[in-house]
């Protein structure tokens, strides 16, 4: 670990803890969340409108990435895979799904845990930290030290330093009178609001969403690194660096003066909400039905609502696809399907597993298949895809589509030192194929190595941050009856091939998780996009 933990007259630095003063500020280094709720919940707007940031949070992904089953199985995974490394492992892993646990043993000199913190915890106080996920002292105690560059990304952010042995700063994006500031630091154990404009800043996402692993080999030594998640400097290097950040778009800020406190909460204009709306509903809802097993706060309207606002979120911002340029000629159908990519990164962005493809559909006028490419199965696979029939192929990158067992798949796939598909994150070091959807201003020309586009939609001209341009070919058959042609451009989190990967692995995690998606494999995906044409035959 690069980044560190200050705590005024002593800084934390990894590989140097003996260095660590004895002393321990009275004002601790973390609350959890629930000291936060007692002023922060219960919100409402003149209109009405409860925009509660405890309730908001607690049902986001970010409240609950300890309890993510899908993280946890992958974790163990990774762990089964490279024996020799697990504590570094779970160190690594801990930094941004249990940042306060993590940050809290490192005071201690010590790795962070996972394993340990989700069984009974000898020590409640960090067990609790931990199943608190990236909670609120966390964020809003980070530094705007080195934020933005490689010494904060992967989880290496910096705590500030208290203000002095019995105040800490939680950072904000409001002035606050002097006499509010001590009714928090009386309410919170002395931790006192503090403005300051990084906490708007994407750079402070960046620490955690800019994410690269190192692969290791058989004995644990490093053979390659892979630039697993870039959503930061995917944006940075679209038109959206000048118009959006992160937080305009995730946290989404309430359109009349808002009260951040119920307790002397006045008015702000521009409050965020802490809805942290992205893009897996999946896990929201895995995590509504399994929420005895997984300890989960959330209550269940929270985490449905939570759902439906991410597939509504998904459904009006990320996309939009159309159909265009048919023409009839030798028995065939031609069409055109044109994809574009409405958000500020790639589409799908972040972890590996997720994807979204085209399914193109054509029936006559009876309502008769006449061609089908990318079905959705009720297993969640997708029809015709090489990889979730074989996990050691992948579809490649399309321009034009002719038969149903090819599928146009925007995804990225992996490859380990010898060439091989692989969902092993740790034994990744590059990527076979990555045509994921870009951002618009995007010139994929110019592209650093971490966000290069790799396979043969780089050298595809159709292939742009205008979108992708697929041609499909449909053999019409006999038929002389116009043709009903439809698209949809459908998103999956967690891809059929990521979850069933798991299945090997003789274990609690991996096990429970699997049978998880089995038992939902109906609601893996969302269509994020529909267009529809009736053609004419000449």
């Amino acid at each position: 670990m690069n980044g560190r933990l200050a705590f005024g007259l002593l800084t934390l630095t990894a590989g140097s803890w003996s260095n660590v003063d004895a002393r321990t500020p009275a004002v601790p280094l973390f609350q959890t969340s629930d000291r936060c709720f007692a002023c922060h919940n219960d919100l409402l707007t003149p209109s009405g409108q409860d925009v509660s940031i405890g309730s908001d949070w607690r049902s986001s992904i970010m409240a609950n990435s300890a309890r993510d089953p899908y993280w946890q199985a992958s974790v163990r995974r990774e762990s089964l895979d490279h024996p020799e490394s697990q504590a570094k492992i779970e160190d690594e892993c801990a930094s941004c799904h249990m940042p306060m646990s993590r940050f809290s043993a490192k005071a201690r000199g010590e790795p962070g845990k996972v394993f340990v913190h989700l069984a009974a915890s000898p020590n409640a106080d960090e067990h609790h930290q931990a199943l608190d996920g990236v909670s609120c002292s966390l964020c809003h105690q980070i530094s705007s030290e080195n934020l933005g560059s490689p010494q904060t990304f992967s989880g290496q952010f910096v705590i500030a330093a208290p203000n002095d042995e019995e105040h800490r700063a939680e950072f904000g994006p409001f002035d606050i009178d002097s006499g509010l500031r001590r009714i928090m630091r009386s309410s919170s154990g002395g931790f006192e609001p503090t403005r300051a404009d990084h906490i708007r800043d994407s750079a402070l996402c960046a620490s955690c969403h800019t994410l690269h692993t190192t692969a290791l080999g058989p004995d644990g030594h490093e053979i390659g690194k892979l630039p697993e998640q870039t959503p930061y400097q995917e944006w940075l290097h679209s038109r959206y660096v000048n118009e959006q950040s992160c937080q305009s778009c995730h946290m989404p800020t309430v359109d009349e003066p808002s009260p951040i406190s119920r307790v002397l909460g006045e008015p702000r204009q521009n409050m965020a909400r802490h809805v942290f709306v992205a893009a897996n509903a999946f896990m929201q809802r895995m995590l509504n039905r399994y929420r005895d097993d997984l300890d989960v706060a959330a209550q269940p309207s929270e985490l449905m609502m939570a759902a439906n606002r991410t597939v509504d979120y998904l459904q009006s911002r990320a996309t939009r696809v159309t159909l265009n340029q048919p023409a009839t000629a030798n028995g065939r159908l031609r069409i055109n399907v044109h994809v574009e990519n409405l958000g500020g990164h790639r589409l799908p962005t972040a972890y590996p597993s997720r994807r979204v493809w085209l399914h193109v559909l054509a029936t006559d006028a009876n309502g008769t298949r006449v061609f089908e490419s990318g079905a959705l199965q009720p297993d969640g696979s997708i029809q015709g895809n090489d990889n979730d029939a074989d996990p050691a192929r992948f579809e490649p990158h399309y321009r034009e589509i002719r038969s149903s067992d090819q599928v146009q798949i925007f995804e990225s796939i992996l490859g380990d030192q010898a060439g091989r598909v692989t969902t092993g994150l740790l034994s990744a070091v590059g990527y076979l194929k990555d045509n994921r959807l870009l951002p618009h201003g995007f010139d994929k020309a110019t592209a650093t190595p971490d966000i290069a586009v790799h396979g043969d939609a780089l050298a595809d001209p159709s292939f742009t941050d205008e979108g992708d341009d697929v041609l499909y070919s449909i053999d019409r058959g006999d038929t002389q009856e116009p043709l009903h042609v439809s698209v949809e451009l459908i998103y999956q989190p967690i891809g059929y091939r990521w979850a069933h990967n798991l299945a090997r692995y003789d274990a609690f995690e991996p096990r429970r998780f699997v049978s998880y998606f089995e038992s939902m494999q109906s609601d893996t995906a969302v269509v994020l996009a529909r267009a529809q044409m009736t053609v004419q035959i000449q």
